[in-house]
Formats: C-alpha cells, structure tokens, sequence
C-alpha cells in the first residue's frame, strides 16, 4: 500500500494551529510566536513533511526562479561570471534557468517577453546592451532587473554592476610604456556590431588615450580588428608581425585574443616575451595556466554582485538604482619583458 504524503494541513491539524500560521513558518516568516513556531516545527520533523516544490512556489507566489540572458555562453568571461552567480543562488531556494543569445533576435525576444511574463522573480542581463526602448518596459516590469558589464546610457536608471574598461585599456598601455616598448600593436573586435558592445572599443580608447600622453600615436596598420576569436586574433598578429616594421608589443581586448597572438608569434619563431610582450584582458583560467600578463575585470566578483543585488531587489526593490563599480588590475605574469629597443 502506498503510504499518503504529509501535507501543510496534516502538519497544521497536529500541531493545534491554523494552516495558514503554519505555511508562516514554513516560509520564515518571523510573526509567530517562537514557542509556537518551534512546536510546528517540531511537528514537521516527527511527521517526516517535506514540502513540494510546486506547493512552496504557490505559497510564496513566487516562481523561485532566476532567469540569466547571457550572450555567448561558451566563451570563457560568460562562464566565470555564471560560476559567480551560481556561488550565491546556491544558498538560496531560487533555480536558475540560462538563455543563451548568439543573435539580436534573440536578445530582442527574451527581454522583451521573460521581464513581463513572470516566468521568473529576477532577471539578470548579461554583457547584452538592450535594444532602445527596451529600458522603458524593463524598467516598468514587475520583475526587477539587474544588468551585467553593460555600459550604454540606456541603462543608467536600472540598478547594474559595471567594470572601467577605459581605465583597464590605459593600465595595459602604461605597464607596456614602463617597460620601455614604444612600438606597441592593438587587435581587437570588429567595429561594425549589431549588439552595441563596448568593451573592445573602450579599452582600445584607454589604450590609444595612454600612448597619447606619452607622445605615441599607433599606426593605422597596427590596429587591428575582426571577429573575436583565437584564430582571427592569429590571423591579424600574424600580418602584423610579418610586415618590414613590427611592434615590440601587442595589447588585446581579450585573453582569447591574445592567446592567438602568442600562436601567431611562436608560428613565426618569435619568442614570448624576448621578442614580443603580449597583454591580454579579462584575467580568465587559461591565462593563469599560460602565464599571460592580462587586466583582471573581476569576472566572477561581477557574477556574485550582480546576483546579490537581484536578490535583495526581489525582497525590497528601490527605486534609486544600485550601482557596483568593480576596478579593473593589472596582471603581471611571464608574457611581458622590457623592450629590446628600450635596452638598447
């Protein structure tokens, strides 16, 4: 024979009390009376009651859900800041349920329909800069929102964590200055972007904006830019660092990037960093395992910010938006070295 389920009411029947004081104390709440609560609780455990999710979710009105929007969910900054937001949701009740967007489209159809169609008590956005107009209803929608490495002015009225990639941009250049390299290369993402990022641009601003200061101006054939990748990183050093005049130094948007510069280089039997200093950004696992000098944005920090702040939203949402600015690092490992030029 199949043993009945402990229900709420089994547990309120036994105990002496209403099903609703004890559905309170199974939710936490902290208007009953300790000797009251402790006996409900006692009760619980000497009927084994374990409640169901679906019956919890229904209690709390709540969906205990956390919904991410995340773009490029295989590159490796993606997964540092979801291994931030796990550490914190961990030790809570809410699931979490990922969206990966790869296309406008997409993007444009999750923020448009999961903010308003409650399938989830919080939304985090990640690296996405939303579509104009798109702030307005997310900002009007019962569910709150909290924007990740999102740095477009649409934004500014939403609570957010956001980086400095300018600042990081300029601490790689100066860190190259300092080492005496005065003939330094920059490869970054393609300009022409239907989903308005702005970290490669900013730090290539910060970089540019450095060397000025300095009295350096980049040539135009050292800039280069493309598609974010390993490969095409590879591709762009490899003309680079095969013309008449070569850099000394090359400078990345990304850690990815400027592992296919350190391809590139070994390809030509170039030596890291006798013959070429190589800067990367982001601070990711395999820099460490290769030994790269990079900027550190705090990935994973920016993941468990952004999660605290969405939970405390859900609990208690204000109206003055919470901003968590996360400064960027320089990294310094086995991929940088004083300029042959500067030595000589």
């Amino acid at each position: 024979m199949t043993r009945k389920s402990v229900t709420i009411r089994d547990v309120a029947r036994e105990a002496g009390v209403s099903v609703a004081t004890a559905s309170r104390v199974l939710n936490g709440k902290d208007i009953v009376r300790p000797l009251t609560r402790d006996r409900i609780l006692s009760v619980m455990a000497e009927l084994g009651f374990s409640p169901s999710p679906a019956a919890r979710r229904l209690s709390l009105g709540r969906t205990l859900t956390i919904g991410v929007v995340v773009s490029f969910l295989t590159r490796p900054q993606a997964a540092e800041r979801l291994r931030g937001v796990d550490a914190v949701l961990a030790d809570s009740e809410f699931d979490l349920v990922i969206y990966n967007v790869e296309s406008v489209q997409k993007r444009d159809h999750y923020l448009e329909t999961l903010a308003t169609s409650q399938r989830a008590d919080g939304l985090l956005v990640m690296s996405l800069p939303p579509a104009p107009g798109t702030t307005e209803t997310l900002g009007a929608s019962p569910v709150p929102v909290v924007f990740i490495d999102v740095h477009t002015p649409s934004v500014d009225r939403l609570p957010r964590v956001v980086g400095d990639d300018v600042r990081g941009g300029s601490l790689a250049a100066r860190h190259l200055l300092d080492l005496g390299h005065r003939s330094i290369a920059f490869i970054g993402d393609a300009l022409a972007d239907p989903f308005g990022f702005t970290s490669s641009r900013d730090r290539e601003r910060g970089f540019r904006e450095e060397l000025a200061s300095a009295g350096i101006e980049v040539p135009a054939d050292w800039i280069g830019h493309g598609a974010h990748g390993r490969y095409e990183a590879r591709d762009l050093a490899r003309r680079m660092l095969t013309s008449e005049h070569r850099p000394t130094a090359i400078f990345t948007a990304s850690d990815t990037q400027a592992l296919g510069v350190i391809a590139a280089a070994r390809e030509l039997g170039l030596h890291v960093p006798d013959d070429l200093s190589v800067v990367g950004y982001d601070d990711v696992e395999a820099a460490d395992y290769v030994g790269l000098t990079t900027v550190r944005q705090q990935l994973f920090e920016s993941g468990r910010r952004g999660a605290e702040i969405l939970l405390a939203q859900i609990d208690d949402r204000t109206e003055v938006p919470v901003v968590a600015q996360l400064e960027p690092g320089l990294v310094v490992r086995a991929t940088t070295a004083p300029s042959k030029e500067g030595r000589a």
